[in-house]
């Protein structure tokens, strides 16, 4: 399954029917959409070229003026995958590109080298993916279903192999947690097989894409940092992270 290319190529899912936030794409953090400000720290991390998998032309729009690239899809694909993997065959036709990239577009203030971090567990494991996880450090996050939680024996190691990915953690489980970051580097050819297989029942049930990798037995290696980057998926969520970026703008003035 692996690919004898291991140059890199960053995509960037986005679509403005987001059910909490409709149009966060477009929304304005700094004088910014959201959008180019994901894109500007996916640059940074100089690991390929970025591109912007859109769902509307809005976005596009929005992404060519800031002088990046964006190409349009299916505005009815059923998720960020399925949006990079239509980008992706649009952008690279030649086949040049062995690894993608998969960066949400909602993770304004992402670090640029967890890009490159979650890129090196892939070339380092052989996996047929990668993706980033950082420890919980709180009970309300340890408690809260919507902290996705990757199992892996990360407390020694700075990258593992995931042994699993819940919502919630068994009543019996006693060793560290780890907050799932959804970021994922895919081998060109796992990420192609994995947007044609169906939804696993475990998938469904959890409402988690990454399942179906795993139920496949597809390897998804698991590197970890310090702590998660901050996404926005609610009103709340982009006031604070407009705070964020307007205090940061103020001390670096």
């Amino acid at each position: 399954m692996q690919e004898t290319s291991l140059y890199s190529i960053v995509l960037i899912p986005a679509r403005m029917g987001s059910s909490r936030l409709p149009g966060k794409p477009l929304a304005d953090i700094g004088g910014e959409p959201m959008i180019v400000r994901v894109w500007r720290q996916a640059e940074r991390a100089a690991l390929g070229p970025v591109v912007v998998a859109a769902a509307e032309p809005e976005i596009v729009a929005a992404v060519e003026e800031a002088g990046g690239k964006a190409v349009p899809t299916d505005p009815d694909l059923p998720s960020g995958s399925d949006r990079i993997a239509a980008a992706l065959e649009m952008v690279d036709p030649q086949r040049l590109f062995g690894v993608v990239v998969n960066v949400q577009g909602d993770l304004p203030t992402l670090p640029p080298d967890y890009l490159r971090k979650c890129a090196e567990a892939l070339v380092r494991t052989g996996a047929d993916i990668a993706t980033l996880a950082a420890p919980i450090r709180t009970e309300e996050e340890m408690k809260n279903p919507n902290v996705v939680k990757a199992i892996a024996p990360l407390s020694w190691q700075e990258v593992a192999l995931a042994e699993d990915f819940v919502r919630a953690l068994p009543d019996d489980y006693h060793g560290p947690a780890f907050h799932h970051i959804g970021i994922y580097c895919y081998r060109r050819a796992a990420l192609e097989r994995f947007v044609k297989l169906p939804p696993s029942l475990r998938e469904r049930q959890h409402r988690l894409e990454q399942l179906r990798a795993l139920d496949a037995g597809m390897k998804i290696a698991v590197a970890r940092v310090a702590q998660a980057p901050f996404g926005v998926d609610t009103p709340a969520e982009l006031e604070y992270v407009r705070r964020q970026v307007a205090q940061k703008a103020g001390d670096d003035s």
